[in-house]
């Protein structure tokens, strides 16, 4: 035995090992895609995200200014951070709104909410890891904290980001939630793919509001899933009849681009959505009330915007 060896390094077979094992446990359960890359700074990221904030492309997301240091490097979330795992999780629905001329909902609020659900899966896997691997120090993180997950996602090798700013993966589009579990752990990291975007523009010229102001790059603040989940002031009247129809986020960019022809119904029960919500005809949504409201999203992400906050985007559409 080589005793000038440090004793925690470990052997490349054990460490593709332990991939091979937490891939397997991510698809029990329910994750369409788990890629793994090395914890460390983000250097391409940097300059990116300080020009995309100096630009006030977060408009009143001022969260998104904090903690720039921690969004950049996972080693300042989680002491010692070896690896950043990324999951996704499928949401498209077998079936959407049915009333063609009914305010929108994006497709990722049709059912529950679904922060809980994925943070309930991501710590089944840390409890699996722990388990059969051994004392691993870790956390879990979906869309809730000062992570870049698109960025990760992407060094993990489980697709691009397009145009629209989204992740993109050939085999399934984009209709997809992303989550992380960052851990004290080396493991076999994935590589990197290729843009597949080429030539297209289909997410630009679609875009109601022009939120993509290039290739590649959004302006959060024009975007109509700002004005109708995260703005709690009045809606702009500079955007009266730019919105679309939507009255809850914005799937535009999506629906148009070409990869999403392959997206498949996700098979989350609980990603389902109330009876009710699919059949509400432009009518009802008009005259929604409280209680509605209330039965209709009782543990649905729309809850975020509260009945007064889907309201005002519903009475902007009328005017």
């Amino acid at each position: 035995m080589d005793t000038s060896k440090p004793h925690n390094i470990i052997p490349a077979s054990l460490k593709r090992n332990w991939t091979q094992l937490i891939k397997a446990e991510a698809t029990r359960l329910g994750f369409m895609s788990c890629g793994i890359s090395k914890a460390g700074f983000l250097e391409e990221e940097a300059p990116r995200l300080e020009n995309w904030l100096n630009k006030n492309y977060h408009g009143e997301m001022s969260y998104m200014a904090n903690h720039f240091d921690k969004r950049l490097d996972p080693t300042l979330l989680v002491d010692d951070a070896k690896s950043v795992i990324s999951l996704l999780l499928n949401y498209f629905p077998s079936q959407t709104q049915a009333d063609p001329d009914a305010p929108k909902i994006s497709k990722y609020a049709y059912g529950q909410d679904y922060h809980h659900i994925i943070k309930s899966k991501l710590k089944e896997l840390h409890y699996f890891i722990t388990d059969h691997i051994g004392e691993i120090s870790g956390r879990a993180f979906v869309d809730s904290a000062p992570v870049l997950d698109k960025a990760w996602a992407a060094k993990s090798g489980l697709g691009w980001q397009g145009k629209n700013a989204n992740l993109l993966q050939k085999q399934s589009g984009s209709f997809f939630f992303i989550a992380e579990l960052i851990i004290d752990l080396d493991l076999e990291y994935d590589s990197i793919t290729t843009d597949h975007c080429g030539n297209c523009t289909a997410c630009i010229d679609a875009c109601p509001t022009q939120a993509i102001v290039e290739p590649y790059v959004v302006d959060g603040s024009k975007c109509i899933s700002y004005f109708t989940i995260e703005l709690k002031d009045n809606l702009p009247s500079t955007m009266q009849g730019k919105f679309d129809n939507w009255m809850f986020g914005c799937d535009v960019c999506q629906d148009v681009c070409p990869w999403n022809r392959f997206s498949k119904a996700h098979n989350e029960p609980l990603f389902n959505p109330n009876p009710d919500l699919l059949d509400m005809t432009k009518q009802d949504w008009e005259e929604i009330t409280q209680e509605v409201f209330s039965k209709v999203f009782q543990k649905s992400a729309v809850k975020r915007t509260k009945f007064s906050g889907l309201t005002r985007n519903i009475n902007f559409l009328k005017e």
